[in-house]
């Protein structure tokens, strides 16, 4: 079985999800590295209230992390479309209304963020 063939299989994805290449896959050391910087971010709004600051400058950062995080999700969901749901489609069956369904949901609880 493909890498690939694992991803879309369903139940058998998640115990092959080690082995499995995403679509992030190629753009990993770059999402962990922006991770540890959102990460340093949140790092700095307990220090913030820590030291006591101004509420909206507080808010102000928290803002700044959101984003980050949303512009994240937003990246990594783009990645998913171009990997997994292209691949869905290309082998054609039910596979692509399950990879779309599943990006929809993806989407929708982004929204209600």
């Amino acid at each position: 079985m493909t890498t690939i063939e694992a991803e879309g299989s369903g139940a058998d994805a998640s115990a092959d999800a080690g082995a499995a290449v995403h679509g992030y896959h190629h753009q990993k050391d770059e999402h962990l590295k922006r991770l540890r910087r959102i990460e340093g971010q949140i790092r700095g709004l307990q220090r913030l209230v820590d030291e006591d600051v101004y509420c909206i400058d507080i808010l102000t950062q928290v803002s700044a992390s959101t984003k980050a995080l949303q512009s994240f999700a937003l990246q990594l969901l783009e990645e998913h479309l171009r990997h997994c749901v292209a691949d869905a489609a290309v082998k054609g069956g039910g596979e692509i209304d399950a990879k779309v369904d599943e990006a929809t949901k993806a989407i929708a609880r982004l929204l209600r963020t």
